[in-house]
């Protein structure tokens, strides 16, 4: 039994190494997982050990919060007071009232944008939206969509590198010689994850699957989230991403099959079933809210009920979930500097400390979304 014990030690040295590496690093962490590791023990397999320690790392922030108190995010571009004309809505989202509420908990901040110093084209605030999880913040952004387009970059690898159809993974050279970057946001699940659609300017990446989810830019401006049916999205579409079932659909909140939470990597194995809502993780998601502005939220150790939750309090009528997993969440601002390049700000301390670089001027491998002055 000697060599049993060994394995087994040395087995639980490496989980709590990769642990401790992926706290440190999760980019690169993502990326060795992602580029190594997925093609040599599969994509399932590599699904399932994210699982795994995704639930050990939420039983372990259970443990550390029964003595330490969460606080507010710390948004990095932000000013406190909104006053100035604005088509956004700013009605307070009222707090769970499991907990004390944080200091600017579920209150409106405007979202500074050096093209837009009049007037607020973005805002931000923070929600808890699990009543047995006090430490689960989602950070939640409001955007006209009136001022501001949306624009869609498929990545060098991503959704649609296995099919021999890769985008450039950079932000259009055009809208970065105009001036009128004003943010950037993470796309969805790699292809193998799901196999969901992405067109792009008439350009098919990932070919549309019917009865999922579907975020959609038309050339008139307005965005909509609605189920993909498979009938023709006709010709006025920028462009169309899918990333799993809808999570809120005419606003109510949808009820997911044991196959909808796998799809959204909602689910582990305890070996006797599926356990709905197992993986408690980083996530993000987007909605539409009712006067057609567009809302993204991401947050840590969420399953996709409170994902769902979160968007739902911040007014959204139909949503779906994006990317998952610390290293791959980004939100950015993006202001022009002196020299005639951009400077990005992170959304929060949180995620510039899970992320240290704008990829998206630079290339990035999976796609992701733009804003910028219409």
């Amino acid at each position: 039994m000697k060599w049993f014990k060994r394995i087994f030690l040395f087995l639980i040295v490496c989980l709590v190494s990769a642990g401790i590496f992926v706290k440190v690093n999760p980019t690169v962490a993502a990326d060795i997982t992602d580029n190594y590791i997925r093609p040599i023990i599969g994509d399932q397999t590599v699904v399932f050990i994210e699982n795994i320690f995704f639930n050990i790392s939420d039983a372990a922030d259970h443990l550390l919060y029964r003595f330490k108190k969460p606080v507010a995010p710390q948004f990095l571009d932000q000013t406190e007071n909104i006053s100035t004309p604005s088509t956004l809505d700013f009605t307070p989202i009222p707090v769970n009232n499991s907990f004390s509420p944080l200091p600017g908990e579920g209150i409106w901040s405007n979202l500074e944008s050096a093209d837009f110093p009049n007037i607020e084209v973005m805002a931000d605030t923070f929600v808890r939206p699990d009543p047995l999880r006090s430490f689960a913040i989602v950070s939640v952004v409001q955007i006209n969509t009136k001022l501001l387009g949306i624009g869609a970059v498929a990545g060098t690898k991503e959704p649609g590198g296995s099919l021999g159809n890769f985008g450039t993974g950079i932000i259009p050279q055009n809208v970065l010689d105009s001036g009128s970057l004003v943010a950037a946001f993470n796309g969805g699940f790699l292809y193998n994850d799901g196999n969901y659609g992405m067109i792009v300017d008439n350009k098919v990446y990932a070919p549309l699957k019917p009865n999922i989810g579907t975020l959609v830019a038309y050339t008139d401006g307005s965005v909509k989230i609605f189920n993909y049916t498979g009938d023709n999205l006709g010709k006025n579409v920028v462009f169309a991403r899918q990333n799993g079932p809808l999570i809120i659909d005419n606003s109510q909140e949808t009820t997911l099959s044991p196959k909808d939470y796998k799809t959204i990597r909602g689910t582990i194995y305890n070996g006797k079933g599926i356990v709905p809502n197992g993986t408690f993780t980083y996530r993000s998601g987007v909605g539409i809210t009712k006067t057609g502005n567009l809302l993204y939220a991401v947050g840590n150790n969420l399953s996709p009920a409170s994902l769902e939750d979160a968007l739902q309090m911040a007014g959204a009528v139909s949503a779906m979930q994006l990317d998952i997993n610390p290293s791959h969440i980004h939100f950015y601002v993006f202001n022009k500097n002196n020299t005639g390049t951009y400077d990005a700000i992170f959304l929060n301390k949180e995620l510039q400390n899970l992320n240290r670089s704008a990829k998206y001027l630079t290339g990035s491998q999976r796609d992701f979304f733009y804003l910028y002055k219409k």
